[in-house]
């Protein structure tokens, strides 16, 4: 599971064995965690944020968007 990066208490990553599915990223905190995709930002999966949270989580990964895909390619390729 390689780590995209870690901002405060969040930690972004992929796992390896998605390479087939749609660029997207992962994010836990304390035994949370959830799913966002990336070319067109959404919620796929949540397993224990709230809603405000996850809307935070949501500005984070918009802010970071371009870096999250970059690294996706470089990780599984284009």
């Amino acid at each position: 599971m390689p780590t995209v990066c870690i901002i405060g208490p969040y930690r972004f990553y992929f796992f390896s064995h998605e390479p087939n599915e749609p660029p997207h990223v992962h994010v836990d905190r304390d035994g949370l965690s959830a799913k966002f995709w990336l070319e067109e930002i959404s919620l796929a999966k949540n397993l224990g944020f709230g809603e405000k949270e996850i809307n935070k989580l949501q500005k984070i990964v918009a802010i970071h968007q371009q870096q999250f895909i970059g690294k996706w390619h470089e990780y599984f390729g284009s």
